[in-house]
């Protein structure tokens, strides 16, 4: 029987307990460490991310704890006693840096910064990753989304597409990300959201009529009413029986909101269905459509002209379609006072050691320039170096700086969010519109530039010598 526990305890991987066990036992529990979160690669081919999950993440933190029931499993599988005396009583204690949800951020930024104990910034690894990378993920899908749809109403209706109970967060995330609705019922209520829907084919089915079906829906929903004109035949059967029970509720005087299309030639159908609403005398009647939409179809339509009023977007935002996953990771940078790092191969793996700060600067239009990773103890830099290509830099105006981190106290101990989904979306709004439109569009977006600073570059070059110098040399 599949199991839902209240305590954030189990919300791990299991690898997280073994090196926590290590660590209790080895006496290192309190030992101070710095935990890093960001990604590597940008979704969908675009230029930008949008950070979010993290009011639902500082709430899951206040909450990690474990159940009885949960350490009576942890002992069935082996944990001793003595370890799980100490997980009975334990409580989420590290601070919380991040980026404000809603934030837009790069590759290698990090999003947020965990510092405490190394048990504990241990545990919470994968709750970290699993909240930030999948809401992250969604909310960047929707603005893109909203990206395409300008203006016009955007209502998320993934569901029952999701993965499971992630779809809850995909409903949250795509409010975020600048979706105006959700036809989730429990996201609506958990998250203040407002709700939207229309009607399913299977109403109008299980009715003598459409004609029927539609007056009957009309007359218990009146104003809020959109029909979907789909079922049979858009335009001879939909429109017509559409815009005479629209006729008889306005005699009525409760008149409807609109009409759906869910299937068919899109732009082709808006247009006629446009067309008819307004020479039957209803030009206020709105166009909602749906059925397998994106940001690229959204924009698809609209250059075709069609006259859509509101988009209804499911699988591709619920699941963050076709990426499915942000490759954010979860790294240590500091132990103990020492800044460290992991070694790679692979020039772009190896990690920025130390606590560090991340800075914003403007151009002479006050729209975003480029973004600076820097100690946490160094002012803004006048100058960044890229992260990969030796020798690439550019000057900076360090007056335009703007620092993204910001403390968020530390969750275990009583500190909780104050923002809600609206404050995060218009965050996101006005974000957005400061970054200039070639970091936005669809296709080949210009590349946003992060760079270090010198003395982050320095130190990164210093360990990872020093920790190459130490490996042993290669067999023969």
């Amino acid at each position: 029987m599949e199991r839902h526990e209240a305590p954030y305890g189990l919300h791990a991987d299991r690898y997280e307990l073994a090196m926590a066990w290590s660590y209790w036992k080895d006496g290192r529990a309190d030992e101070p460490a710095v935990f890093d979160t960001f990604f590597r690669k940008l979704p969908f081919g675009g230029g930008f991310a949008v950070a979010a999950g993290l009011p639902v993440l500082l709430e899951a933190l206040a909450d990690f704890r474990f159940s009885e029931d949960q350490l009576a499993f942890l002992e069935r599988d082996g944990f001793g006693s003595d370890f799980l005396d100490y997980l009975r009583t334990f409580r989420f204690g590290a601070e919380v840096e991040a980026v404000p949800e809603g934030e837009v951020v790069f590759p290698l930024e990090p999003i947020l910064r965990l510092s405490g104990g190394l048990l504990e910034c241990q545990l919470v690894e994968t709750l970290v990753l699993n909240t930030l990378n999948f809401q992250s993920l969604v909310a960047t899908k929707a603005a893109r989304c909203r990206e395409a749809a300008g203006d016009r109403g955007l209502s998320e209706f993934g569901l029952r597409r999701a993965q499971g109970a992630g779809g809850h967060a995909a409903s949250r995330a795509a409010c975020v990300g600048g979706f105006d609705s959700t036809s989730n019922m429990a996201a609506a209520h958990a998250y203040g959201l407002r709700a939207a829907g229309t009607m399913a084919h299977s109403f109008v089915q299980s009715c003598d009529s459409e004609r029927e079906a539609f007056r009957r829906f009309a007359a218990l929903h009146g104003a809020s009413t959109v029909l979907l004109l789909d079922t049979y035949d858009t335009l001879r059967s939909g429109l017509p029986n559409a815009l005479e029970v629209a006729a008889e509720q306005r005699e009525a005087g409760a008149g409807i909101l609109g009409v759906r299309l869910d299937s068919g030639d899109l732009a082709y159908l808006a247009k006629e269905v446009r067309k008819g609403l307004d020479e039957a005398g209803f030009p206020e009647l709105k166009i909602v459509a749906s059925n397998q939409l994106d940001e690229q179809v959204i924009q698809s339509l609209l250059l075709q002209g069609a006259p859509i009023d509101l988009f209804g977007v499911g699988t591709a935002v619920a699941v963050g379609r076709p990426d499915a996953a942000l490759d954010g990771v979860y790294k240590l940078a500091e132990i103990d006072g020492r800044p460290c790092l992991k070694l790679s191969e692979n020039v772009e793996k190896i990690t920025l050691p130390g606590r560090k700060q991340v800075s914003r600067y403007r151009d002479g239009d006050g729209r975003f320039l480029a973004d600076a990773i820097h100690l946490a103890g160094e002012p803004p830099p006048d100058r960044i170096w890229h992260p990969h290509e030796a020798g690439k830099n550019r000057s900076l105006d360090p007056s335009t700086a703007e620092p993204l981190l910001r403390s968020y106290g530390r969750p275990g101990q009583g500190s909780r969010p104050e923002e809600g989904v609206e404050e995060a979306a218009a965050r996101v709004r006005e974000r957005l519109a400061d970054l200039p439109p070639e970091h936005r569009r669809f296709e080949n977006p210009h590349v946003y530039k992060v760079g270090l600073s010198p003395a982050l570059l320095a130190l990164r070059e210093e360990l990872a010598d020093r920790e190459r110098t130490e490996l042993p040399a290669t067999a023969p």
